[in-house]
Formats: structure tokens, C-alpha cells, sequence
């Protein structure tokens, strides 16, 4: 038996001892350490050898991982600890640091009960940090923080020891103020990280050494001792004398819950079913024996054996040979083989039972943010992400033989990565793909041409907009082709804090009427009672009510009315670009007596043409992606990095020192994005780094209104004059 095996064997003994299980995520910014220090755990169980551990990544399997020194994607592994003469076992999720990628670190927060957050000691916190740690404690996940990288403060900045101190207590702060703001009320206090209680560790992943107090009070090595060692460059005395993993396990151990007491607080939060008694109580009890449901938190495609589906257990027991129930899908699937992932392997277990982390293969057609279960149940909550896709390629294949194959290769990478959206142009066989960014896109190729082997070719990138309006409309009457049938119809921009909690709370589609529960979320988003109960439906955050009185019929043309809302919505009028942020109000309708003359054909262009005429006289804007870069550069290149940002429309909103090298923050759109790693590489010569973060929509500047919608129209093969709303109503 290998030794992968032994611990898979290990780790099935312990699944059913869910005080001793710990299910913990790795996160950070890019480049501070996440998987460097991962290898410190892995080696900790004998899996990879000392020697290699912080320089083998063995969790960045994929070949394009290793090439560019980044993780693409989340990892898992479990790992079986002994502490106090009692046998842990830790899954572990390695999450990527790259904004690109922060879709796999929303839906591996889904799966865990704690986090490590991993901070550079030079760099401190940076906005991706900021951004994790929220994202976390969003879904109820308690952090604990480890300072990477301490070496760097010594041999680099040449810090004393009292300065390397002052660093130390700096960062804590920041990351105990993210913490204030962010945690449920409950935990405030609680899930603060402190030095004295071992909640936070101090070391360097790279040369395998932590400490933290506990740790320190045992092996007697204080800061001073920590100081002279890396002044002396004796840093492999002191990993022998403190290794990293036993410092950051025992925290673990120590400060992250274990399942049974963080589903109490985590399932309210993200599961939102009422009056499902038998299943409420086998996910709040963490109960192996109550019905099984899973939440699927990453799919990825195996050639021989289809779609593995990796997520957490929250109730009953996972087995082979069940028949379960894809929830959202309403889909029955046999399961084939469970399983834990080894990094990058896949071992096969006999049961997953709840609260762990398992994988289930048998099922097609899986999506990440399914719901798994053996009985009818609300699903879970969705993934509680507001960023989107903010540019797009189009993709076709250099041989059309090539075409089906592609579309096969296209499903199953949106199934693996849920935050690239393809949408395919019937007409001309091409592939419109879009993503959070150039390297997002970047690697989407990459892994059509070389993993799947089928050469394309890709389009420049485009910049994806949105349209919105910027007053009140007056309430215009519409007529249907037959003129048979009228809407009366106005619209007016939402309230910026409503829009902020429907996007935070994710509904979308169409509502189901007078059910308390909707009309609960509706009230919890800032609408009125009265409003909450007449809302038929929320497309891309845009609002259709029902502000009509006592229309014989209406009822009947209702899902007509929400479709060709939904239409206009997802085809705006000045550029067919996404509408956001919207209120559409249908205050009248005179309709045809007989349901012959008010069908689809005439209804659903009522609807769309209608709204767009109040759209148009509603002050329409286009809205256009940005980013918050975060750059990092020595101080000489300061006027060469602040000389190109100025040519990108850029807003700086802050500058920092931090010993010879500078950080500037700044605001930027992402069309001036596009191709800006080599002009920043041109400009410093290398030196600089950065990262961009998804920021937001904002208006496009009043001057380049015109010119952009009409370069999108000519793009799309539109007329190049908009047309003016009486054109709709005519």
C-alpha cells in the first residue's frame, strides 16, 4: 500500500469523528505563499519529502500552474494529524491568489469552516487579502492569519527587531479591522485573531519554519531567538528546532471549529428551506444518519469516467450505488464511485459521511452550486459573488471539422469554471467567451488548444457594457403589432443601496406570487411591502412590477409580459448591451377580449419596444467594467508607472510607502486594460508588479458616450443611429 493509500485509509477511519475533523481553506493575495505553504502540511504527513516542501507546489498540478508559478485552480487534500495523542483529520482547500480566479475561492469557502489567511510580511495586507477575508466571513468562515515571508523583513528591509515587531502589529490590526467590519454580529470579537492565544503564527513557508506563542512557550524560541537565526541566515536550525506545520496545525486545531459546531451557525446562512424539519435537523446535528445532501462546490470532467462532483456533506452519508436527486437540475442520478482528492488524484472511498469533504462520479450534467440530495429539499443558497465577466473573446475553430468537438470542449469548461460564460451565434458558428480578465481568457485557451488539442482562432478582446438610465421616465402607452392590445409602461433607476442587496442576495428570474418567503427577501432588500408583493420578476438585477389595477385577463399574458421584460433587459436599446440597475413599472393594459389576438407575437414586442421607448427618454447610459489595480514598484520607477497609468483614464487613489518600493492604488477601466501588461513590463522593465481587482460598473465619461455606443453598434452590425422612443411606440 502506498502511502497516499495509507492516508486515505487513515482518513476514512476518521470521518465519523467529526470533533477531531477540521475542513479549512488557504487564502491570500497572488504570490504570498498559499501553496508554498501547503507543501509544508503535506510534507508534515509524509506525502512529499522535507527537501521539496515549498518548492514542489504539489498541489499546482495542472502543467500551465507550474509554468507560470501561479494556481489556477482550488485543490484538496486531506491530511491525517496526531496533536495532544489524538489523530486529526484536516481537508485542506488551496485556493488561487489571482483575481481571475476568485470564483474558485467564493465556491471553496462554501466547503469549509475556517481559513488561514496568508499575508506577506512586506507587502501586509493588499486588496485581494481584503477581498478573501470578506468573502470568508461572508459565509460564516472563521479566519486565522499567518504571517509569510518574515525572512524578507531582515534580509530585504534590514529591520530591527523591535521594527519587525511594529510590522507584525500593523498587519494584525488591518486584518482585526476587516475582521470587525465583515464578521457576523456574533463573532465580532470572538474570531478575532490574537498573538498571545496562537491564533496568529509567524514564519516563512519557503524555508519551512513557523511560530506562534503556544509553540514558542514549548520550544522556548522567542522573537529574539527568531531574530538572530535569520540575522545568522541559520534558517534551517531553525526549521528543524520549529517546524511550520506543527505551529500552523496546532492552530488548527486549536482555533478553527469543527463541523458539528460550525454547521449551528453556517447552514441558517446558507441554506434558506423552511418547514423541511427532517433534513433542517440532519444538517444543523451534522447527523450521518439524517438524509443526504451535499453542496457541489467545483466539477471537474474525468475522459473515462464523465463529471466528478467535489463539495461538502452537510447531512446522511455518502455511498455508492445511491440514486440521488440533482435539486435545481430536477434530475435523478445513480451514483458510481465516492471519493476523497489527493491533490491531484482521486482515491476511492467506501463512504463520505456529513461533514466532510468528498467527491461523487456518476453523475452528467453537474453544474458547481447544485444541490445534491436523497429527498426533495430547498436548495442552497447560490455563491455569494458579485463579480461578473468583464470581457469577451470570440472563438472559432481553424478547421470547421473541428466545430463539434469544440462545442463538447466549450460545455465542459463553463461546467468546470462556472465564471466563463459562452453563448454561441447559430448563424455563424462562432463562440462568444467571456471572463473576468485577459489572463482568464488567456488560460480558457490555453486549455482548448493544448489539453483538448483543438487549434482556434481568437478574436481581440472585447470590453463588455452595461446600459442604464438616469432619471424617470414618463409613463408611455405602447401598442401591440394588431393594435389591439396597449401597455402602459414607465421606468426609473433603482435605489443604489436596493441594487447593492438584490445583487449580494443573487435573485433572479421569475417570482413565484404572494409566497411570504420571496416577499421576505424583497422586504430584506429595502422594498416596501406593498412593492415586494406586485414584483413578477428580477432579470440581471432589473425589477418588472406589476403596478396595474384589476385588469381582467392580465394573468393570463403574465409569463409573456416577464419574457419580453427579460428580453429587453438582457438587449438594451442603445447598443443591445445587459440593462442594470433598473425599476419597470406596468402601470395599464387594454387587452384584446380574445386570447387569440394577444399571443406571443404581440405581446412580447408590446413589452420590449415599450420599454425601450421609456428607456430612451429616461436619459440611457452606457456603463463600462473597471478594475482597482493594486501596483507595486521600486521608488525610481515611480513617474514611469504613474506616466502610464495617465494615459489609461486611470484615478489614483492612493500612494504608500513601504521601504525603497511603492504601492499605488488605483481605479481603471478595464478597456484600457487591454494589452496593459506589456506596456507596464515596457515601462519599468519588469520591475513593477500588480494586480487588478473586479471593481464595479460606473458611467462611461459624458464625451465618449456617442463614440463607444456607436462602435459597438457598428461591431454588432447595427444601424449606426440609435432610434428615438416615438420610433417604439409607432
Amino acid at each position: 500500500m502506498g502511502r497516499k493509500e495509507d492516508m486515505v485509509k487513515l482518513a476514512s477511519d476518521l470521518m465519523l469523528n467529526r470533533e477531531y475533523i477540521r475542513n479549512i481553506g488557504i487564502v491570500a493575495h497572488i504570490d504570498h505563499g498559499k501553496t508554498t505553504m501547503t507543501d509544508n502540511l503535506i510534507a508534515a504527513v509524509g506525502l512529499i519529502s522535507n527537501e521539496l516542501a515549498g518548492k514542489q507546489l504539489f498541489m499546482d498540478s495542472y502543467e500551465l500552474e507550474q509554468e507560470r508559478g501561479i494556481t489556477i485552480n482550488a485543490a484538496n487534500i486531506s491530511l491525517v494529524h496526531e496533536y495532544k495523542d489524538d489523530q486529526y483529520l484536516i481537508n485542506v482547500i488551496d485556493t488561487p491568489g489571482h483575481v481571475d480566479f476568485g470564483g474558485d475561492v467564493i465556491r471553496a469557502m462554501r466547503a469549509v469552516d475556517g481559513v488561514i489567511v496568508v499575508v506577506d510580511a512586506v507587502e501586509g495586507t493588499m486588496p485581494q487579502t481584503e477581498t478573501v477575508i470578506r468573502q470568508a466571513l461572508k459565509e460564516n468562515v472563521q479566519p486565522t492569519l499567518f504571517i509569510n515571508k518574515v525572512d524578507r523583513l531582515i534580509n530585504e528591509l534590514q529591520l530591527d527587531e523591535k521594527q519587525m515587531q511594529e510590522r507584525f502589529v500593523k498587519t494584525i490590526a488591518k486584518v482585526n479591522n476587516l475582521i470587525k467590519k465583515n464578521a457576523p454580529e456574533q463573532f465580532k470579537d470572538k474570531w478575532l485573531v490574537k498573538v498571545e492565544d496562537g491564533s496568529v503564527c509567524f514564519g516563512s513557508a519557503y524555508y519551512n519554519w513557523a511560530v506562534s506563542v503556544p509553540q514558542m512557550q514549548r520550544t522556548k524560541i522567542g522573537f529574539s531567538d527568531v531574530y538572530n537565526y535569520l540575522k545568522e541566515d541559520k534558517q534551517k536550525e531553525l526549521a528543524q528546532k520549529s517546524p511550520l506545520y506543527e505551529a500552523i496545525l496546532e492552530m488548527v486545531i486549536t482555533h478553527l471549529p469543527n463541523p458539528k459546531d460550525a454547521q449551528k451557525y453556517r447552514i441558517p446562512n446558507i441554506w434558506k428551506g423552511e418547514g423541511e424539519e427532517e433534513i433542517a435537523k440532519g444538517m444543523l446535528t451534522c447527523d450521518e444518519n439524517a438524509p443526504f445532501a451535499m453542496m457541489v462546490t467545483d466539477v471537474s470532467v474525468d475522459p473515462h469516467a464523465g463529471d466528478i462532483a467535489t463539495g461538502r456533506v452537510y447531512s446522511g452519508t455518502m455511498k455508492p450505488g445511491m440514486k440521488v436527486k440533482l435539486v435545481t437540475s430536477k434530475k435523478e442520478i445513480g451514483v458510481q464511485q465516492v471519493g476523497v482528492f489527493m491533490g491531484p488524484e482521486r482515491i476511492g472511498v467506501d463512504a463520505v459521511p456529513a461533514g466532510n469533504i468528498g467527491c461523487i462520479v456518476g453523475g452528467k450534467e453537474v453544474f458547481a452550486g447544485e444541490t445534491i440530495s436523497e429527498v426533495e429539499m430547498q436548495p442552497f443558497e447560490s455563491f455569494k459573488s458579485n463579480t461578473e465577466p468583464v470581457m469577451t473573446v470570440s472563438v472559432e475553430p481553424k478547421q470547421t471539422k473541428d466545430l463539434p468537438k469544440l462545442i463538447e470542449v466549450i460545455r465542459q469548461i463553463t461546467k468546470e469554471d462556472p465564471n466563463i460564460i459562452a453563448t454561441l451565434n447559430q448563424e455563424t458558428g462562432e463562440h462568444l467567451i467571456s471572463g473576468m480578465g485577459e489572463l482568464h481568457l488567456e488560460i480558457t485557451q490555453y486549455r482548448i488548444e493544448k489539453d483538448h488539442s483543438i487549434p482556434i482562432e481568437v478574436s481581440p478582446p472585447i470590453v463588455v457594457y452595461r446600459e442604464a438610465i438616469t432619471k424617470e421616465s414618463p409613463t408611455l402607452e405602447g401598442k401591440s403589432p394588431n393594435k389591439h392590445n396597449k401597455f402602459k409602461i414607465s421606468v426609473e433607476p433603482m435605489d443604489p443601496k436596493i441594487y447593492e442587496k438584490l445583487v449580494e442576495l443573487k435573485i433572479e428570474g421569475k417570482v413565484k406570487l404572494k409566497d411570504p418567503a420571496t416577499m421576505a427577501r424583497f422586504q430584506e432588500c429595502g422594498f416596501g411591502r406593498d412593492t415586494s408583493r406586485k414584483i413578477w420578476a428580477v432579470s440581471n438585477n432589473n425589477v418588472l412590477v406589476d403596478a396595474s389595477r384589476g385588469i381582467v385577463a392580465l394573468h393570463e399574458i403574465r409569463e409573456l409580459v416577464i419574457q419580453g421584460f427579460e428580453d429587453a433587459m438582457r438587449e438594451g436599446p442603445l447598443a443591445k448591451e445587459r440593462c442594470m440597475g433598473m425599476m419597470v413599472y406596468l402601470e395599464d393594459a387594454k387587452l384584446h377580449e380574445d386570447a387569440i389576438h394577444r399571443g406571443p407575437a404581440q405581446i412580447l414586442p408590446l413589452t420590449t419596444r415599450t420599454i425601450y421607448a421609456c428607456m430612451l427618454s429616461a436619459n440611457p447610459i452606457l456603463l463600462e467594467p473597471k478594475q482597482i489595480l493594486t501596483i507595486n514598484a521600486p521608488q525610481d520607477l515611480m513617474g514611469a508607472v504613474t506616466k502610464e497609468l495617465s494615459t489609461k483614464r486611470t484615478q489614483i487613489t492612493e500612494m504608500n510607502q513601504e521601504g525603497d518600493s511603492s504601492i499605488i492604488i488605483a481605479k481603471a477601466p478595464v478597456k484600457e486594460l487591454i494589452g496593459f501588461s506589456a506596456d507596464m513590463r515596457g515601462a519599468t522593465q519588469g520591475r513593477a508588479i500588480w494586480t487588478a481587482e473586479y471593481y464595479g460598473y460606473e458611467p462611461l465619461p459624458r464625451e465618449l458616450q456617442n463614440q463607444v455606443v456607436l462602435q459597438v453598434r457598428e461591431r454588432k452590425g447595427l444601424d449606426k443611429t440609435v432610434k428615438s422612443a416615438e420610433f417604439f411606440l409607432e
